[in-house]
């Protein structure tokens, strides 16, 4: 039995821990707080988004809270395990973290010039959420071309 682990494995796995770090302190805490997300720059201001903007920063809260997190813990748990359970959870959060930044810039680009939206952060916006998805493209292409080296079938 190989008990190597591959670059890729240690990459997700590393990268993970840190995005569970940065949803928690962005997401959950938007819903719970969202004042102090604002003052950590992970969400922006009311002023910035309008109360829909927030309304819709804090659904993405609940959602990863419920779904998100518990997939990338499930899954963090069943790679280091070498399960398949852990493979097919973290293709699940991978799914997700190619979906929501398309979702999120999709949405900056449409509110543009509707009353009261004052959000002018789109080249970064578009640079950081344009690597998050191609992570969760690269993260989905990975698990399914190495899938034989990261879980055992005993």
């Amino acid at each position: 039995m190989n008990t190597n682990r591959p670059t890729g494995f240690w990459g997700i796995m590393i990268v993970s821990v840190i995005w569970l770090v940065m949803i928690f302190l962005g997401q959950v805490m938007a819903y719970i707080d969202y004042d102090f997300t604002v003052s950590l720059g992970l969400q922006e201001s009311k002023n910035a988004v309008t109360d829909i903007g927030v309304a819709l920063n804090k659904g993405f809260g609940v959602g990863d809270t419920i779904v998100y997190i518990p997939l990338i813990i499930i899954g963090l748990v069943g790679m280091w395990l070498r399960k398949t359970w852990g493979l097919f959870a973290m293709a699940g959060a991978f799914a997700i973290t190619m979906y929501f930044p398309i979702v999120c810039m999709s949405m900056l680009l449409f509110a543009r010039g509707t009353a009261g939206f004052n959000f002018t952060n789109f080249v970064p916006y578009t640079i950081f959420l344009t690597i998050v998805a191609l992570y969760g493209f690269w993260g989905l292409w990975y698990l399914y071309s190495r899938r034989d080296v990261l879980v055992h079938n005993s």
